[in-house]
């Protein structure tokens, strides 16, 4: 009778443990399509901002503290170089904006990527091209981009 007694405390005991487990767990798990809408609105907003702000200020805003910049003609720019190479970028003369076309999301809800077209407008020209953001939730629950990358070129393609 003791040694039923004993097991059947034990089982008790490791389910009460289990139960007290499962709500934290829950409070860290996100609705994926809620957080993938999150994340494309956030890119939308990150456009708006370098359409409204110029295209530094929302790089600056939008950028997470251990971000990658893929760049046509550099090696992968990283760590302190990426606030220096954004620095000295002279975002004056253009209007930078881009519309996402597609985007994924980790199951987890807390990283996932958009892509889309990009259009850069100066006084006498439009170019376009394509790009790919890698965003990644933070603790305060904003999404920020870890990699941004973008490619020139959409206009031999008749893309728009």
């Amino acid at each position: 009778m003791k040694k039923f007694l004993s097991a059947l405390a034990l089982v008790v005991f490791f389910a009460s443990c289990m139960e007290a487990k499962q709500p934290e767990e829950q409070e860290r798990k996100f609705d994926s399509e809620e957080s993938l809408q999150e994340m494309v609105d956030t890119d939308k907003a990150f456009s708006a901002a370098s359409e409204k702000e110029g295209m530094k200020k929302a790089f600056l805003e939008y950028i997470a503290d251990d971000a990658v910049l893929l760049r046509p003609g550099f090696l992968p720019i990283v760590e302190g170089d990426v606030i220096k190479f954004l620095n000295a970028q002279e975002d004056t003369s253009f209007k930078m904006t881009w519309e996402p076309r597609g985007a994924d999301i980790a199951s987890s809800g807390d990283m996932g990527y958009t892509y889309g077209v990009y259009k850069v407008a100066t006084a006498d020209t439009t170019m376009t091209g394509t790009y790919l953001n890698v965003w990644r939730r933070q603790k305060d629950g904003k999404w920020k981009f870890v990699i941004d990358s973008g490619n020139s070129g959409t206009e031999r393609e008749g893309i728009e």
